[in-house]
């Protein structure tokens, strides 16, 4: 730095403390109390406030001044600083080769130079062996973990496979057991059920067929359709005996009556006892060969209607008859399929 010049250093300060004081400035301006707008149809006019008053023009008035300058000249460069000469000038004469011999003096210098040159190259060659050694090493290394690591991945992949072998014959060999002993269970449970069933069975067969459910399809048929239908049909005609019984004692009373009625008229109409109906009186005969015709009628009538019903209940007693054979057959063949079925599941037990 040329003596005299100012340091950056302080023109930056100066600066800084320019800025400073300008914001001070004009925050003490803000700060300071302003006069307020004027109301609406006024404005504000500048007024002397000094003490002595001055004219105020509206031109102000100018004077040109001339003065005449010398050239710019730039600032001469400061001198160097050059102390003062202190003490006395001494000077001694040295010849050539009295101080230093640079053939001599330089012999130990390039000794030693070359010998660290030759110690450093040594150094760094050393270094580049011992770091190829080195990353030999570390490639053997690599190749030896990464032979290691396949080697435990296959050891543990075979003891996975080993010990999913070992599940599989474990669970083979479980389900083996399980059906050996669901065998012999069945088997005992058979020979158990067969014991118990000897004895079972026939006393079972012989509650049931005295109990009726095991009966003779003929004596069946005969106890519940031709007994019962043999009784209806005697019951019908003892029926049919009395109602033509009672029809025709109604109508021999009512012939009787009603010749009573005739003969009581005619006994009324005629009063002499002279004459009597004869036995063989022409009348007389005539009315009952009347009489004994309507009876005949009647019962003739009386025994086509019974007829009638009794074809009708006869075709009925078949129809139903029929219906029940039908029944009893289906409910055969039902039972012997459930017999053959159940053949046929005992059998598939004694095969298995």
């Amino acid at each position: 730095m040329v003596p005299g010049q100012p340091d950056a250093l302080e023109l930056q300060r100066q600066r800084e403390a320019k800025k400073r004081a300008l914001a001070r400035k004009r925050a003490q301006e803000q700060l300071r109390p302003q006069t307020p707008e004027p109301v609406e149809g006024r404005t504000h006019v500048d007024v002397q406030t000094e003490l002595y008053l001055e004219e105020i023009a509206d031109r102000i008035i100018e004077v040109d001044v001339e003065c005449q300058t010398d050239a710019f000249l730039d600032r001469p460069p400061t001198p160097l600083f050059i102390p003062a000469k202190t003490g006395k000038d001494v000077a001694t004469q040295i010849l050539e080769g009295e101080l230093f011999d640079f053939d001599l003096e330089v012999t130990p210098v390039l000794e030693v130079l070359v010998g660290k040159t030759i110690e450093q190259s040594l150094l760094e060659v050393m270094e580049e062996e011992e770091l190829a050694n080195l990353r030999v090493s570390q490639r053997e290394y690599e190749e030896l973990r990464n032979s290691e690591r396949a080697e435990v991945q296959r050891l543990e992949e075979q003891e996975r496979r080993h010990r999913e072998e070992k599940e599989r014959r474990k669970k083979q060999q479980w389900e083996i057991v399980h059906k050996h002993e669901e065998t012999s269970q069945k088997i005992a449970a058979r020979a158990f059920a067969q014991r118990y069933l000897a004895d079972l069975l026939p006393s079972v067969f012989d509650s049931l067929r005295d109990s009726g459910y095991f009966y003779d399809p003929i004596e069946r048929d005969i106890e519940i359709g031709f007994l019962p239908w043999l009784m209806n049909e005697v019951e019908k005609t003892m029926e049919y005996s009395m109602v033509g019984r009672t029809v025709l004692d109604m109508l021999i009373r009512e012939v009787v009556e009603k010749r009573l009625y005739m003969y009581e008229h005619q006994r009324g109409t005629h009063p002499s006892p002279e004459r009597e109906d004869e036995p063989g009186d022409p009348e007389a005969m005539r009315e009952s060969l009347g009489a004994s015709e309507f009876l005949e009628h009647s019962v003739s009538q009386t025994q086509r209607l019974l007829l009638d019903r009794d074809d009708l209940q006869r075709t009925t007693y078949e129809e139903s008859s029929s219906q029940e054979r039908k029944l009893m057959e289906d409910s055969e063949l039902l039972g012997q399929d459930e017999e053959t079925a159940r053949r046929e599941s005992l059998g598939q037990e004694e095969l298995s």
